[in-house]
């Protein structure tokens, strides 16, 4: 069976923008939510909003989807992790030591910091909320172990420039009519280093570094929320000249969940009543993160109504305890009655004094009386 146009999924065009996207895959995530919607099919509609959301929330995903569809142009390919890197392995060290740079130049034989790196990664809603511990896999340079750094074959050093004897720049004399003018530059013999190199290292090739892929450990806190940065100190490229290295810093990207929405600490949800649970009042069922707990709807409930579960949200990142967890209630109006449903409407709109169009002329035929005064 051919799936469905993601698009016609949630019901939007090909324009639309990220928050109508998740305002269309909300509503139907509320609609079909098997833990509010015991419809047969419900569990298939749900599950085909949630892949199309997936897709189209993802600005990759769905440029690959906008031009090839649902045909998948890297099966066969392999695949790899859900980091925001692109590529093969060697496109993502061309994304983190690819460059250049300017400025004023260092003193060659100084210490100097490695550079930072920044990894963005996604995790499920529940993770965010209750935290994780996980390895990701980060591409960076390293110190060289042939040669520890310095660019050399064993058994030999590199050696003072000598142009510059080490300065890492070279001064150009010119005599003009306007008297004697010294210009400094990068050393032509040494590339700006203050050393030369023989013989290089046959693992750098004389660079004292290597591309290395390493495996890092993180512990997600509980309650880190969508856009959080976690650091992680000296996780970034090696230094050079015996400095430290840079920092790691990891972006994190929270899902949107199917059913429950966050701000700060607290969460909402969306519960639909029936006439008769608002009319009438009821005992319900309510999913919260950690489990379903019954929830007491007082006899005449109205739609857009808020209950406050304490202590039900997510837990405080900076401080003890937890949010609320913000329940809205909403009277859902039978579409399709048998008759017999409706003779009992129609006794109950009687019992309340109320006419309805079968007992007397339409709303809208009123509305029109009064305006053109027939």
């Amino acid at each position: 069976m051919s799936k469905r146009d993601y698009y016609e999924v949630l019901g939007v065009d090909k324009n639309a923008s990220q928050d109508e996207l998740k305002k269309a895959y909300r509503q139907m995530a509320r609609q079909y939510h098997p833990d509010v919607n015991k419809a047969a099919d419900a569990g298939t509609k749900f599950k085909e909003a949630k892949e199309a959301y997936d897709i189209l929330s993802d600005d990759q995903k769905k440029a690959q989807y906008d031009r090839f569809g649902h045909v998948d142009p890297n099966q066969g390919m392999g695949g790899g992790g859900n980091a925001d890197f692109g590529g093969g392995f060697g496109d993502l060290f061309d994304m983190f030591f690819g460059g250049g740079g300017g400025g004023q130049r260092r003193n060659p034989n100084a210490p100097q910091r490695g550079n930072d790196l920044q990894y963005t990664m996604t995790i499920e809603f529940k993770e965010a909320v209750f935290g994780k511990e996980t390895d990701i896999h980060i591409p960076r340079t390293e110190s060289c172990d042939t040669c520890h750094g310095n660019g050399a074959k064993p058994g030999t050093k590199p050696e003072t420039c000598s142009i510059c004897h080490g300065s890492g720049q070279q001064e150009v004399v010119q005599n003009t009519a306007f008297g004697r003018i010294v210009n400094r530059r990068v050393c032509s013999g040494c590339g700006g280093q203050g050393v030369t190199i023989k013989d290089k290292c046959g693992t750098c090739h004389g660079t004292g570094k290597v591309k290395k892929q390493r495996t890092i450990h993180l512990n997600i806190p509980a309650g880190v929320d969508d856009g959080a940065q976690l650091r992680v100190t000296g996780e970034g490229e090696a230094g050079t000249k015996g400095g430290p290295s840079g920092d790691l810093y990891v972006v994190i990207r929270v899902k949107a969940h199917d059913f429950f929405e966050r701000e700060g600490d607290d969460i909402y949800c969306e519960i639909p009543l029936t006439f008769a649970q608002a009319a009438l009042g009821d005992e319900i069922e309510i999913p919260t993160l950690t489990e379903k707990i019954k929830l007491k709807i007082p006899a005449g409930t109205q739609t857009d109504t808020y209950f406050r579960l304490k202590s039900k949200g997510v837990p405080r990142l900076r401080g003890y305890g937890q949010g609320d967890q913000h329940v809205k209630v909403v009277v859902v109006t039978p579409t399709t009655m048998n008759e017999e449903q409706k003779e009992l409407l129609r006794e109950f709109a009687r019992q309340s004094g109320e006419h309805t169009h079968e007992q007397n002329q339409s709303i809208f035929e009123r509305m029109k009386k009064a305006i053109l005064g027939d």
